[in-house]
């Protein structure tokens, strides 16, 4: 009696196990999500790129010996087809980078019933080029509305009179200046 009472408790264990292991509740919600993180990213994609680019989730991938293996891809298209997210360059993963947050945010804060109050972008603009950087100066516009505030940390001078209210912070012997412009 003992023996089968351990064995039932054991079975419901492996059950638990398998439930909330790898494959089990966390890849359902997973699954569920990934179409609505793909359609928001792409939409700010859009406003990144002008529709260059677009972005895919594969949760799947089938194996050389013909079994399918969970898996989460990242598959970029552009004018040149499809090609993995580690085959395009810095300023592009950058932008892709930046719409899947954006996305995750804005999902994230739906699902809690909350609006999104504040973006923060650091030294984002680094690996662009000058048509990237005013693409995403762009989509940071564009997204404006939606944020109470936005925080853009750069370096880049041609940035400077962009953004309508600037924090600027000198350094000087006697230590940091802050100015508000």
């Amino acid at each position: 009696e003992e023996y089968q009472t351990l064995a039932q408790e054991v079975a419901v264990l492996n059950e638990l196990r398998e439930a909330f292991g790898v494959n089990g509740i966390p890849a359902m919600l997973i699954e569920h999500m990934l179409p609505e993180l793909e359609r928001e990213a792409n939409r700010v994609l859009q406003k990144l790129t002008a529709g260059r680019l677009h972005v895919r989730f594969d949760t799947q991938r089938e194996t050389k010996s013909g079994t399918v293996q969970e898996t989460l891809d990242i598959i970029i298209s552009d004018e040149k087809g499809t090609r993995p997210y580690e085959a395009f360059s810095g300023g592009e993963k950058f932008r892709v980078n930046f719409a899947i947050r954006v996305a995750l945010s804005y999902l994230l804060a739906q699902r809690a019933g909350v609006r999104l109050r504040s973006l923060f972008v650091d030294e984002g603009f680094g690996s662009l080029d000058a048509d990237g950087r005013q693409r995403l100066v762009e989509a940071i516009k564009a997204v404006q509305n939606d944020f109470d505030l936005i925080l853009v940390i750069t370096h880049i001078d041609e940035l400077r009179d962009v953004f309508p209210t600037q924090i600027r912070v000198v350094k000087t012997e006697s230590g940091s200046q802050v100015e508000v412009i």
